[in-house]
């Protein structure tokens, strides 16, 4: 491009000059930015310290609650209950969910839980407690049943349990009573009658039935084709049949059971007449067994196999069935011979 003519008087133009200032970065170190650092800092080495105190002073229960309530969750609305499809969809203040939250399981979607039950858990003890309403019931209808009937003397012999299985109910035989003729498993016309009213006192709960057998530990004499197992197992199906001649349905039913001497009444003592009894037991209902006692009971468990299978106790046991109130043995002696100790004939079983 050509360059503009300039005029007789026109000035001469000026250069154009470009001054580039380069500010100094120590300005940075006289501020605030460091600080802002620190603090983050500061703050992360709070929460790490709290998150272990916290490790260390918490059960595993309430560290999955804490997990649950710090995850990052996605809220999600319950589009798929009971109820959802209606004009309100579903939204009640006691209308229940499909879908309880997990009790603490560290997922990363949680749901608004519309249900006064709340989790699983709570779900599980409230219907736990309205067994133990219901078991309560039962036991005073009961009883009152047997006043009425005639059987207030065997009062005695109906022990309530509750067990991690549910309401347990012991007929227990006495030195002056027994509910099956001698070594066989005929109900006695008592026995029988104390039955019926029990059957007839379950039949106000759905739940399903146990029938356990117990013999005391007196062995039969060698050469018979009947020991304990039999009998006990034997006495608890004469037990079903005669709950279900008196109207308990064969579908209430969940196990029949002989375990022989293996679970005494009374542990210090095998040979003590109330370990002959009947156990029928009223099992929770589905969902009402909470998992927390079964650690509880399985340690007792443990514990009572433990003692069961101790070899100094079966020892002393086999000692007494081969001297039956002779000689005995010193304290702390073991038995060299078990196994003839196991053949011995005894008489005298009940």
């Amino acid at each position: 491009m050509a360059e503009k003519k300039r005029g007789a008087n026109e000035p001469e133009p000026r250069p154009i000059i470009v001054k580039k200032i380069i500010v100094d970065g120590h300005g940075g170190h006289h501020g605030g930015a460091w600080k802002v650092a620190y603090a983050d800092f500061v703050t992360a080495m709070m929460a790490f310290f709290l998150l272990m105190w916290l490790l260390g002073a918490t059960t595993e229960k309430q560290r999955k609650a804490l997990a649950d309530y710090f995850t990052p969750t996605l809220v999600e609305l319950k589009m798929n209950s009971a109820g959802s499809t209606g004009m309100f969809g579903g939204d009640s203040l006691m209308a229940k969910e499909n879908y309880p939250t997990t009790g603490g399981q560290g997922n990363l979607a949680i749901t608004i839980p519309r249900d006064a039950t709340g989790t699983k858990d709570q779900g599980g003890k409230a219907m736990r407690a309205a067994d133990r309403q219901k078991f309560e019931s039962i036991k005073k209808q009961l009883e009152e049943r047997m006043a009425k009937g005639g059987l207030a003397k065997l009062r005695k012999n109906v022990r309530f349990t509750e067990t991690r299985e549910g309401l347990r109910i012991d007929l227990i035989d006495e030195a002056d009573f027994a509910m099956f003729a001698m070594g066989t498993d005929q109900l006695v016309p008592q026995a029988r009658a104390l039955i019926g009213e029990v059957a007839s006192a379950l039949k106000t709960m759905p739940n399903a039935l146990i029938v356990r057998g117990h013999t005391d530990g007196l062995p039969y004499a060698s050469g018979r084709s009947m020991n304990n197992w039999r009998l006990s197992s034997a006495r608890a199906e004469a037990t079903r049949q005669a709950l279900s001649d008196t109207g308990i349905g064969n579908d209430r039913f969940a196990r029949i059971e002989g375990v022989a001497d293996r679970e005494p009444f009374i542990k210090g003592d095998a040979y003590d007449p109330r370990n002959r009894r009947m156990s029928i037991i009223l099992g929770w209902s589905r969902g009402g067994h909470d998992a927390s006692d079964d650690a509880e009971q399985d340690a007792e468990t443990q514990a009572a196999i433990k003692e069961r299978d101790d070899p100094h106790r079966i020892a002393v046991e086999q000692a007494r069935k081969l001297d039956m109130g002779g000689t005995g043995l010193p304290t702390g002696a073991q038995l060299v011979n078990p196994t003839a100790a196991g053949t011995s004939s005894k008489p005298g079983k009940h």
